[in-house]
């Protein structure tokens, strides 16, 4: 059936936004036909497109290994728009001009075949041209593959000092696999040309708690171990693993979630004043990012056993076809060991046929010192800050207040609430377009470096061995609920229980 846009409103005149221009640029995916393309990648450049941000020059070429020329790809991209772009924001004529920048060519990345048509489709685009374009490699295949896919890239000659190469997590499985991958990749590209993508630092809500960290007085001297009582830190999904089987049962929780978002947003939280955020000062945030990694209390032998909880939802063997010990669900208790976190604890959590679907940060800070209201109704509650990444991103801030009324002073639990869907008049962009954008502008700071990965990967590692060595299955719980009573147990044993979204 082909695709429309008879029905769609026609594109609004909208002026390129001037710190948002890009240069003239050959954007590569690798895996163009596959769910992260259709679905994340060519709606978040549509929407580039949408607000003119993209080069009248620049040009998007799908590699796949589907037999489909331009126009069957360009029909396949207008579906995937159709179905993934809200209907209030698809225009006609920014479908269509982001529609006819689209190249399809066929290649197995694993053989010779399709790749001189890819070299000259390359240098055709930079052929008579006066202005040198910048080449995007977005490599949304396994990791397997990225080593050969740059060697590959390497001899056609089409890699320069203006290229990138976007790597897409899980990198590895563990941290010697971890290293083979960036060797590959290192051997043709260098660390500044690298970008290792996790949507989670593209979130308005994840890059708002810098802002809310370092650009406001009133939290810095309350943000430690003297005030602080415990971080939450939840990434559920009500999903199960849907068409991701034959990798998620390979992966697991910890490597596809802890390894990377959950750890990126602990690091986050917990990190010391970067000395400079934006410009030029691209590692500034990393470096800091890297010390909180390298900080973690290392967790092994008992210690695995004590403060991590494994689960796995009780359906899960039977949507995959065959019995299996992969996790769908970790808890565990981090500590950052230096002088302004000593001794809080950082709980993480995630799961797959989850309660609600929610991605949330709390900083529970401890209670007054002093309980000044002996006689009061109600009860005082911790002061608490959350940071939602999803649903309905944004921020709350919980006070105990009094309750109005003349009868005496009763207290009540408030709080001050800041969505930036109501708050702004601004479209909160997706995580993916931002990224995008700055893959395309040279700026790295919200990627991963190697050796963050790589000391992510550390920390996990003893983890994944454990588990090994010991060889217990994970604890099964029933989809729609909160997961594993034993999670509650881990935090209960301290007095402490996990803050589930609306109750």
């Amino acid at each position: 059936m082909t695709v429309t846009t008879e029905n769609v409103p026609t594109s609004l005149s909208v002026e390129p936004t001037a710190d948002l221009a890009l240069p003239a640029c050959d954007f590569t995916v690798f895996g163009a036909t596959g769910d992260l393309a259709l679905r994340k990648l060519l709606p978040g450049l549509y929407q580039r497109e949408r607000d003119r941000n993209l080069h009248p020059d620049t040009r998007i070429i799908g590699v796949s290994r589907s037999p489909l020329d331009d126009e069957g790809y360009r029909e396949l991209v207008s579906h995937a728009l159709f179905e993934h772009v809200a209907p209030d924001h698809l225009e006609a004529g920014a479908v269509h001009r982001l529609v006819s920048r689209l190249h399809h060519l066929e290649l197995d990345a694993t053989t010779g075949e399709g790749w001189h048509r890819l070299h000259h489709l390359i240098k055709e685009g930079a052929d008579g041209r006066e202005e040198p374009r910048t080449t995007v490699f977005y490599l949304a295949v396994h990791s397997d593959l990225f080593g050969p896919i740059c060697d590959r890239l390497e001899d056609l000659g089409v890699v320069s000092e203006r290229s990138r190469v976007v790597l897409e997590k899980p990198i590895g499985s563990d941290l010697a696999s971890s290293r083979v991958v960036n060797d590959a990749v290192g051997r043709v590209f260098a660390e500044s040309q690298i970008f290792r993508i996790d949507h989670y630092l593209g979130k308005e809500s994840v890059q708002n708690l810098l802002v809310t960290r370092f650009a406001n007085t009133f939290l810095e001297p309350i943000w430690n171990s003297r005030w602080v009582d415990h971080v939450q830190i939840t990434v559920a999904e009500t999903l199960g693993v849907e068409k991701r089987g034959d990798y998620y049962d390979r992966s697991g929780a910890l490597r596809d979630m802890v390894q990377n978002h959950l750890l990126q947003m602990l690091c986050l939280v917990a990190m010391e004043p970067p000395t400079y955020v934006g410009g030029d000062a691209h590692d500034s945030v990393r470096d800091e990012k890297l010390k909180v990694l390298r900080a973690l209390r290392p967790l092994k032998g008992v210690d695995v056993d004590r403060d991590t909880v494994r689960g796995q939802y009780v359906s899960y063997g039977t949507e995959l076809g065959h019995p299996s010990t992969t996790e769908t669900y970790v808890a565990l208790r981090a500590e950052v060991q230096n002088w302004r976190w000593a001794g809080v604890p950082f709980y993480l959590r995630t799961g797959k046929r989850m309660a609600a679907q929610t991605s949330t940060i709390e900083v529970v800070f401890k209670e007054p010192p002093h309980g000044m209201f002996p006689a009061a109704h109600g009860t005082s509650t911790p002061n608490r800050l959350t940071l939602r990444m999803q649903p309905d991103e944004g921020m709350q801030l919980h006070l105990t207040t009094k309750h109005p009324g003349p009868g005496g002073i009763r207290l009540h639990p408030a709080s001050l609430d800041l969505s930036y869907a109501t708050a702004f008049d601004e479209r909160c962009p997706d995580a993916y377009e931002r990224l995008l954008l700055d893959v395309m502008r040279g700026i790295p700071t919200l990627f991963m470096r190697r050796d963050e990965v790589e000391a992510a990967w550390g920390w996990v590692e003893p983890i994944l061995a454990r588990w090994d060595e010991v060889g217990i299955e994970p604890v099964r719980y029933h989809p729609g609920t909160d997961g594993p009573a034993s999670a509650r147990t881990l935090l209960g044993r301290e007095g402490r229980s996990w803050i589930e979204p609306g109750r």
